[in-house]
């Protein structure tokens, strides 16, 4: 009979593997204050939010007395959060089409060979340094019904005025402006961007074959623009659902909770009705409907992206 091989007496390392457990330690010694700072303002909130939402709390924010999945089942009963749902859905499709359709329409015209076009690209693209109160605040200007500048327009034009904050009918549209606004030059210099990497060859074949400019724009430019389109639209429908400062400044929600999205719902439930269970559980929802439509978009949509 052969002896059994005595086992590797531990403790005893290959050069490779200590080179390779070197360079693990290091890496998570460069990567420590990032995962700090993840653990202290993301994952930590994260798990006091989902603890939150199993208790009743207090007025000072206090966890009294376990109550489960009340919370979420006080969700789907309440009106004012069906509302919230549907009217940040609303918000949604009107601000993240828009503003793609209207970002790669700046970028065809951005990118043309004109003399003086980089002017134009400033232009479009000066909406980055300004945040989101800062528009808000220009927004309520324009909106103002005595000296508001879109007012002074349709009663130049003759046309009658529109109750642009005041009217649940066109209180979404209004606070959804300033959002497109916002967003259109990081949409439009992302796209432009992504239009100068499409190599000129195939717009030099397209040409020879005699294709036009729509032919070149449907089987050229758009299919190698899908994956940044694709980008923009996760992101931009991220960032919508996320909403706060335009509904918080130019409508408090109203009227009649016709600009009450989910993330002033929270706002309002957490601050003023000192609500924090409930409100934790409707973050949580929220986090919920953003995972599932980012899974949606990344395993339905991205099919028909093209990644050369």
């Amino acid at each position: 009979m052969t002896a059994l091989a005595s086992p590797r007496p531990l403790g005893r390392w290959s050069p490779a593997q200590r080179r390779e457990i070197w360079a693990t330690l290091k890496a998570l010694l460069f990567l420590a204050p990032s995962l700090l700072i993840f653990v202290a303002f993301v994952f930590y909130p994260l798990l006091q939010s989902i603890r939150l939402s199993l208790y009743a709390t207090d007025p000072i924010g206090r966890p009294s007395f376990f109550v489960g999945l009340e919370q979420y089942q006080r969700l789907f009963a309440t009106p004012v959060y069906l509302n919230a749902l549907r009217v940040s859905v609303s918000f949604v499709a009107l601000t993240v089409p828009t503003v793609l359709v209207l970002a790669l329409i700046l970028a065809l015209l951005g990118s043309l060979r004109l003399r003086g076009i980089f002017l134009f690209r400033t232009i479009f693209s000066s909406t980055i340094a300004v945040s989101g109160a800062t528009a808000s605040l220009i927004f309520l200007f324009l909106y103002h019904p005595a000296i508001g500048v879109f007012t002074y327009l349709l009663d130049s034009l003759g046309l009658p005025r529109i109750p642009w904050l005041t009217s649940a009918a066109t209180a979404l549209p209004s606070v959804a402006m300033p959002s497109v606004w916002l967003q259109l030059g990081f949409s439009t210099i992302v796209i432009l961007a992504a239009m100068q990497g499409i190599p000129e060859e195939l717009y030099e074949a397209a040409r020879i074959d005699g294709a036009g400019g729509w032919h070149t724009f449907r089987h050229i430019t758009f299919p190698m623009l899908s994956s940044t389109l694709f980008f923009l639209l996760v992101v931009g429908t991220i960032a919508a659902f996320q909403t706060f400062t335009q509904v918080n400044i130019l409508t408090r929600g109203g009227p009649i909770d016709s600009t009450n999205l989910v993330v002033f719902s929270i706002y309002r439930e957490f601050y003023f009705n000192g609500q924090y269970g409930y409100a934790s559980a409707q973050a949580l929802m929220l986090f919920g409907i953003m995972l599932i439509l980012t899974f949606l978009q990344f395993t339905v949509v991205e099919r028909k992206v093209y990644y050369q």
